[in-house]
């Protein structure tokens, strides 16, 4: 088994990924809408409006004799060809950070391993499975699926077609019944049963009832519409959502939660990808995931408008036009702040960087405004006090009331030891946030 470990937002000589190249030449120079349709699962999903993903980016992007990858991590495969993205700001060896905002992201019980190679493919199915909750709620938001189903009937209400073949097979000799079917709108449909199937699969995990815990109502919707689940017709109803996937726009979050299940249904059969041609993986979005972590941290003195799930949109001018969507809005409105999480170094935070969050900051008559980046050294707040003046009146000075800052989350490296690295995490946590309060007061 060939197994190659890169880092995400790095340049990568070809030849040191020679082991595995009927994988590259299956993914590079490939977007990630055209992945998606090969097997690759791809978190957020991807929409329009998206600033961080996009349907165009690339995992790996050639250019002379080297490989560019993206902001997107993750593990893909190909055979027993295996290629996994970590984060450029892990340390030691150990990719502790991406483990970590998985967890904290999507509340996660912390069993997924992320360095242990026992087996490769059970920790992209494991991660697969701690994203069904997130993926259950958001679909069930838009009520149960409801779709027209053909039901069979054997009685003397007849009120379909009548089926010759059936009728003669189990209604001869004739006693009053007519076998027949008919088309019903019902809840009761292939997708809500294979989410059933899914449901139940994962409650048979050592961890499957406190995961679950996390979509309950939903779990409880699911169970209730599915009255003729059996465990027998699995493959049945796989075969039958594999045929018919959802592609209507309104149902977007049932079409991906269709994809997610058949991926986490199938690896009972057969491992992910094993034994196949077909690529398979599960990549998140860094930035994304950055985004979201940081929120968990101050969304107590922040509001999060939400461009992926198009929420908080806010509008530069009038006549609803100009749609933006700030990071991070401070709850306060009498001393307004405004931030930004970069996924990206300090000194890469910069030009359009600089003039968005302005912009953003002039709009909402902020004086203040943050860059909420990971930072591995020792730096301290850059704060940058905006200019008054022209070069040609010889007139440039800084201004006394506004100003950007560079507020670092220190990510702990030179640690061997998962647990001592969640510890360490969770005291920063707490200077991060008193580093902010002490900033705006």
């Amino acid at each position: 088994m060939s197994r190659i470990k890169i880092k995400d937002n790095s340049r990568i000589p070809k030849e040191s990924l020679s082991d595995i190249s009927l994988l590259t030449s299956k993914i590079a120079d490939k977007t990630l809408e055209q992945l998606e349709k090969e097997g690759i699962f791809v978190f957020p999903e991807i929409l329009r409006d998206a600033d961080d993903i996009t349907k165009d980016q690339m995992i790996l992007q050639s250019v002379n004799n080297y490989y560019l990858s993206s902001n997107v991590m993750g593990f893909m495969g190909l055979g027993d060809e295996k290629l996994i993205i970590e984060s450029r700001f892990s340390g030691n060896g150990q990719d502790f950070l991406f483990q970590y905002l998985l967890e904290r992201v999507f509340d996660v019980p912390n069993i997924v391993d992320l360095k242990t190679d026992v087996n490769n493919d059970d920790r992209v199915f494991n991660l697969l499975v701690f994203i069904f909750p997130h993926y259950l709620k958001s679909a069930m938001r838009k009520g149960v699926f409801k779709t027209y189903v053909r039901k069979t009937y054997n009685d003397s209400n007849v009120k379909g077609t009548i089926d010759i073949a059936r009728h003669i097979v189990k209604n001869t000799p004739f006693v009053g019944n007519v076998a027949y079917s008919q088309r019903e709108y019902s809840f009761d449909n292939d997708l809500m049963e294979l989410i059933r199937h899914t449901v139940e699969f994962i409650k048979y995990k050592p961890y499957g009832h406190k995961l679950l815990a996390q979509a309950k109502d939903a779990v409880k919707d699911v169970v209730a519409v599915t009255p003729n689940y059996e465990m027998c017709n699995r493959q049945k109803i796989i075969d039958a959502n594999k045929t018919n996937t959802i592609r209507h726009a309104y149902y977007r979050e049932y079409c991906e939660l269709q994809s997610l299940c058949l991926l986490i249904l199938q690896h009972q059969k057969h491992q992910i990808g094993m034994g196949s041609k077909k690529v398979y993986g599960l990549l998140f979005d860094g930035a994304w995931l950055w985004e979201e972590y940081m929120n968990s941290i101050v969304d107590e003195i922040f509001y999060h408008p939400m461009n992926k799930a198009t929420k908080g949109s806010q509008r530069l001018f009038d006549h609803n036009r100009g749609l933006i969507y700030p990071d991070f809005i401070s709850r306060d409105s009498g001393a307004r702040v405004i931030a930004d999480a970069k996924y990206k170094p300090i000194d890469n935070i910069g030009n359009k960087d600089y003039l968005q969050v302005l912009a953003y900051m002039f709009r909402f008559d902020a004086k203040k405004g943050f860059y909420f980046y990971p930072e591995m050294g020792k730096e301290e707040d850059a704060v940058m006090w905006l200019n008054r003046g022209s070069t040609y009146e010889k007139n440039v000075e800084a201004r006394e009331d506004i100003c950007l800052i560079k507020h670092g989350f220190q990510i702990p490296t030179r640690i061997d030891v998962y647990s001592a690295f969640t510890e360490q995490m969770r005291c920063n946590e707490i200077k991060f946030l008193d580093g902010i309060l002490t900033s705006v007061k």
